[in-house]
C-alpha cells in the first residue's frame, strides 16, 4: 500500500523536486499567511485584502497563456528555474523592507504584482514539466497526487510556524525565510538530468500558437468542462481564504495564531485528499470526484459562512480543503491524462487561469462584499454560487471524461477518443 502511494518517488528526478519543492512551499505558505496579516495589520481595512489578493494574481491570468506556449517551445527546466529565481527576489525585498520599518501597503501591493507575472510563468511550466521528471510516464497521475500531498503538507507546517514567528518576532522573518526556501528547489532542479526534448520548429508566432491551444481546449469536451468547472469554483469560492484573517481577528476574537491554525486546518484535510488520490492506480472516475468535491466544497463553505465555533470551524475547514484539492488535483489529473504532447503546455496554461487566475477577481468581489454585507454573509453566498455552478456545469463530466479509456494512464497512449476536436 505505501508502496503504491509514493511510486513516483522511485525516479530520481521526481525525488530531487520532491524534496527541494517541498522545502520552498513551507516558506511560501508562512508568507502567504504573513502577507495578508501584514496587510490587515497596518490598515484594518478588509477592502485592502481583496486589493492585495487581486494584485498578487491578476497578472497570473493575463500572463499564463503567454507562458503556456513558451513552455511547450522553450526548456521547461530552465524557464522554471528562472522563475524560482525572481520569486526568491521578490520574498526577500519583501522582509528587506518589512524588517527595517520602512514596508507600506504600496510596496505589499507592488511586490505582489511581481508575484502574479511570475507565478504565471511558474506554474504552467512546472505542471507540464512533471512529465518530463519521470521515467515512466504511467506514474503521472501518482506524481501529481504527490505534488498536490507537498502543497498541503506545507500548507500545515508553513502556516503554524508563520503563525509562531509572527507573534514572536514579526511578519518579516517569514518573509526572509521564504526567501532562503527557494534556494532548495534552485538547487534540485539544477541537479536533475532530463533528456533533451527534440521539439519541431513553431509553424507559427505566440499569437497563432495561442489561438491553436485555446481552440483545442474548448473543442474537446472533457477540457472544456473540467476547466470551466474550476473557473465557477475558483471564482466563487477559493476566495474565501482572503477573508480568513477577518475570521480570525473579528468573529472568533483571535490573532495570527488563530489564523494560522484555521489555514493549518485546510491543509490537514487537504493533505487527506491527497493521499487518496495518490492510492489510486488509475483515472477511472476522477469525472465524478470533480463534481463531488465541488459539490462538497461549496457545502463547506456555507457551514463555515454559519459557523462561529472556532472547533468547528476547523472541521469544515478540514472538509472544504479535502475537497477543493480532490477538485484541483483531479482536474490536474485529467487534464494532463488526455492533452495531447505538444499543447501540455497549453492546456495547463489554462489550468492555471481557471484555478489562479480567476481567484483575483474572486477576491476583488469578495472584498467589496464583506465590506458591505460582513465577511461570513461572503463566504456563504460564495459556497452557495459553487453548489449552483457545480449543478449547471458539471452534470455531464463524468459521461464526458469516462469517454476515454479509463484503463490508460500513459498521456497520448493510442485509443483516446477526442470527441468533438477537428482533426
Amino acid at each position: 500500500m505505501v508502496t503504491s502511494v509514493i511510486r513516483a518517488l522511485r525516479h530520481r528526478n521526481f525525488r530531487l523536486f520532491f524534496v527541494g519543492q517541498g522545502i520552498s512551499l513551507i516558506g511560501t505558505w508562512m508568507q502567504s499567511v504573513a502577507m495578508p496579516w501584514l496587510v490587515y495589520r497596518l490598515t484594518g481595512s478588509v477592502v485592502l485584502l481583496g486589493v492585495v489578493g487581486f494584485t498578487s494574481q491578476i497578472l497570473t491570468f493575463v500572463v499564463a497563456p503567454v507562458a503556456g506556449v513558451l513552455a511547450d517551445r522553450w526548456d521547461k527546466r530552465r524557464l522554471v528555474i528562472a522563475c524560482q529565481m525572481l520569486a526568491m527576489v521578490q520574498a526577500l525585498a519583501l522582509a528587506a523592507l518589512t524588517l527595517s520599518g520602512l514596508v507600506e501597503v504600496w510596496h505589499v501591493v507592488a511586490l505582489s504584482f511581481l508575484t502574479g507575472f511570475v507565478r504565471g510563468f511558474e506554474v504552467p511550466t512546472r505542471q507540464s514539466f512533471v512529465i518530463e521528471m519521470l521515467d515512466d510516464r504511467a506514474d503521472l497521475p501518482n506524481a501529481i497526487a504527490l505534488n498536490s500531498f507537498l502543497v498541503n503538507g506545507a500548507r500545515l507546517i508553513g502556516p503554524s510556524l508563520a503563525g509562531v514567528l509572527v507573534v514572536l518576532v514579526g511578519e518579516g522573518w517569514c518573509f526572509l525565510a521564504n526567501g532562503l526556501s527557494y534556494v532548495a528547489v534552485i538547487v534540485a532542479l539544477a541537479a536533475m538530468r532530463v533528456a533533451v526534448r527534440r521539439m519541431p520548429p513553431p509553424t507559427t508566432n505566440v499569437f497563432g500558437g495561442l489561438k491553436e491551444g485555446v481552440a483545442y481546449a474548448f473543442r474537446t469536451p472533457a477540457l472544456r468542462s473540467i476547466l470551466l468547472l474550476l473557473g465557477i469554483v475558483s471564482l466563487m469560492g477559493v476566495p474565501y481564504q482572503t477573508l480568513m484573517p477577518v475570521f480570525a481577528k473579528e468573529v472568533l476574537s483571535g490573532g495570527p495564531d488563530t489564523f494560522g491554525y484555521m489555514v493549518g486546518a485546510t491543509g490537514v484535510g487537504a493533505l487527506s485528499g491527497a493521499v487518496f488520490l495518490a492510492s489510486r492506480k488509475n483515472i477511472r472516475g476522477l469525472g465524478r470526484v470533480i463534481v463531488l468535491a465541488a459539490t462538497c466544497f461549496g457545502t463547506g463553505l456555507v457551514a463555515f459562512g454559519l459557523s462561529r465555533s472556532f472547533w468547528l470551524d476547523l472541521v469544515v475547514l478540514a472538509w472544504a480543503g479535502a475537497a477543493m484539492m480532490l477538485q484541483m488535483a483531479s482536474s490536474n489529473t485529467l487534464l494532463q491524462t488526455i492533452a495531447e504532447e505538444d499543447k501540455r503546455g497549453r492546456v495547463m496554461s489554462f489550468y492555471t487561469m481557471m484555478f489562479m487566475g480567476m481567484v483575483p477577481f474572486g477576491a476583488l468581489a469578495s472584498g467589496w462584499m464583506a465590506n458591505h454585507l460582513g465577511a461570513p454573509q461572503t463566504v456563504v453566498i460564495g459556497g452557495a454560487l459553487c453548489i449552483a455552478g457545480t449543478a449547471i456545469l458539471g452534470w455531464r463530466l463524468p459521461a464526458l471524461t469516462e469517454a476515454f479509456h479509463p484503463e490508460v494512464t500513459v498521456p497520448g497512449a493510442a485509443g483516446f477518443q477526442q470527441e468533438g476536436v477537428a482533426q
